[in-house]
């Protein structure tokens, strides 16, 4: 079998890119993952069975719990790890197409590098965040003011060494084509979260409430739906999920029938997808993945319409797409949503096509790379 090695940004967060570094290794049993930092108590617990190969900025743990600290010197550690095999399928937010070595290189984009090119998004909001979180902030800040222009040249030769480029949706495919002038494909992720498995009460919760699932960062407008909250008229909104934009949405949440789960496990979240009456997201995605694991229990998803969503909710038939993240109209429309019969068997249909398989036999033929059956997971 022609060797393969899988590289992944850092394994230090909960979010949609490292629940997809885990659908890769699940299509390549026993491929080894390069990555520059890894902290296990902020990321997937999965990630204990992945034969991971961290950088040496991992020795440092201010950087696996501040990643974005981080930044100055990222470049410099994901060249210093030589690439061994025929084949490198990287993961990339902005780093992991830059591992050099292999014969291939195919390149999985979840986005164009984010902090390079969406800086003023990615790095603001700091209402509500602590001291030492702002400073952290700044400090990021500063340093992609000053190392900008050769990141952004780091950048753009490692994505011409590419071989093959693969993007997770179609606004994806567009942004490395703006950004790169490259030519992708599009190649879905799965839906990490199915229903199959452990399920657990979340405590105090009860049934029929309004599901939120994104980190809470101020690009991903969770304000939005804490405000739209307050219009519903006392159907209670589960916000799953923490971050540096927390204590800033519970002041602004105080008295209203929002609850701030933080970070659960995939028991309580299984059960809270199973639970809620729908799904809503305002933040605007490069590919909308909590829908679908939505769907994949039988509920809607009212959501921004635009970015990866305009891919994974089909308005009218799986969900309900708003045109702005404003409160009054994610509102309205989820009160249109609420009193709306929905297909579960037509929102599981339209998860199978992007199930683990499918996206399992699409990367094994972007790399040539040949799994035998009995190494099929």
């Amino acid at each position: 079998m022609t060797d393969v090695v899988l590289a992944h940004d850092y394994a230090t967060q909960r979010g949609g890119a490292e629940r997809v570094a885990l659908a890769m290794a699940r299509a390549f049993p026993g491929a080894p993952m390069l990555t520059t930092l890894y902290d296990p108590d902020t990321t997937f617990p999965e990630f204990a069975d992945v034969d991971l190969r961290t950088s040496r900025l991992d020795r440092w743990r201010m950087l696996r719990r501040h990643h974005r600290l981080a930044l100055p010197w990222l470049a410099g550690a994901v060249d210093a790890q030589v690439v061994e095999a025929d084949v490198l399928l990287a993961s990339s937010t902005g780093w992991a197409h830059g591992y050099r070595g292999a014969g291939r290189t195919v390149v999985y984009c979840h986005a164009p590098a984010r902090w390079l090119y969406q800086g003023d998004r990615y790095l603001s909001g700091q209402d509500g965040r602590s001291m030492p979180e702002r400073a952290r902030a700044g400090l990021a800040r500063a340093a992609l003011g000053m190392l900008g222009p050769r990141l952004r040249r780091w950048d753009t030769d490692a994505a011409a060494r590419a071989d093959r480029y693969l993007a997770n949706s179609s606004v994806t495919r567009d942004a490395v084509r703006a950004t790169y002038g490259i030519e992708a494909e599009v190649v879905p992720p799965p839906p990490a979260m199915m229903p199959a498995g452990d399920e657990r009460p979340v405590a105090g919760i009860e049934p029929g409430f309004l599901l939120c699932v994104a980190r809470l960062l101020p690009y991903k407008n969770v304000d939005v739906l804490v405000r739209a909250a307050r219009l519903l008229g006392g159907r209670r909104l589960v916000v799953v999920g923490d971050g540096p934009d927390r204590a800033r949405l519970e002041r602004m949440a105080a008295g209203a029938a929002v609850t701030f789960t933080g970070r659960v496990d995939d028991a309580e979240l299984r059960w809270l997808y199973r639970h809620c009456a729908l799904l809503q997201a305002a933040s605007y995605e490069d590919f909308g993945l909590s829908p679908l694991e939505a769907a994949a229990f039988g509920r809607p998803a009212v959501v921004l319409g635009a970015g990866g969503y305009l891919d994974t909710v089909v308005d009218g038939v799986t969900g309900r797409h708003v045109a702005a993240p404003v409160p009054e109209e994610f509102a309205a429309v989820t009160d249109e949503a609420l009193r709306t019969t929905w297909s579960p068997d037509v929102l599981r249909r339209h998860v199978e096509s992007f199930s683990q398989e499918r996206f399992a036999d699409r990367l094994r033929a972007a790399t040539g790379v040949e799994v035998t059956a009995g190494d099929r997971p």
